[in-house]
């Protein structure tokens, strides 16, 4: 058996291709993301992962909409996301695969 603790992995990412983690894969990377309201993250897009995010709890801005609880939106390759939290929000995100450095600022040129 191993143990772990959310609190000691970066920004909530458990599953990946990077340290600390709790399961290392290169196929998939897992992470449990907690925003309070007005956080922000700049528009971005990835080259080869798709990402997919469940809302737990919150109303979050992506994609220009507001998603819910209940919610799961899937971002394809390419495709440029601005993500804002309007309440305070816990989602969980998927990306596969786990690709070291696909996150470019901006929309896909």
């Amino acid at each position: 058996m191993k143990h772990h603790r959310l609190d000691e992995m970066v920004k909530g990412w458990f599953v990946g291709d990077f340290d600390p983690v709790a399961v290392r894969s290169a196929a998939v990377e897992v992470g449990v993301k907690t925003y309070t309201a007005g956080d922000r993250e700049d528009e971005h897009h990835h080259k080869v992962a798709t990402e997919l995010t469940v809302v737990l709890s919150g109303q979050v801005r992506m994609l220009g909409r507001t998603w819910e609880a209940g919610d799961i939106v899937t971002i394809e390759p390419g495709e440029a996301n601005e993500f804002e939290a309007l309440t305070d929000a816990v989602l969980v995100v998927v990306k596969l695969p786990s690709v070291a450095g696909d996150k470019y600022l901006g929309r896909a040129g």
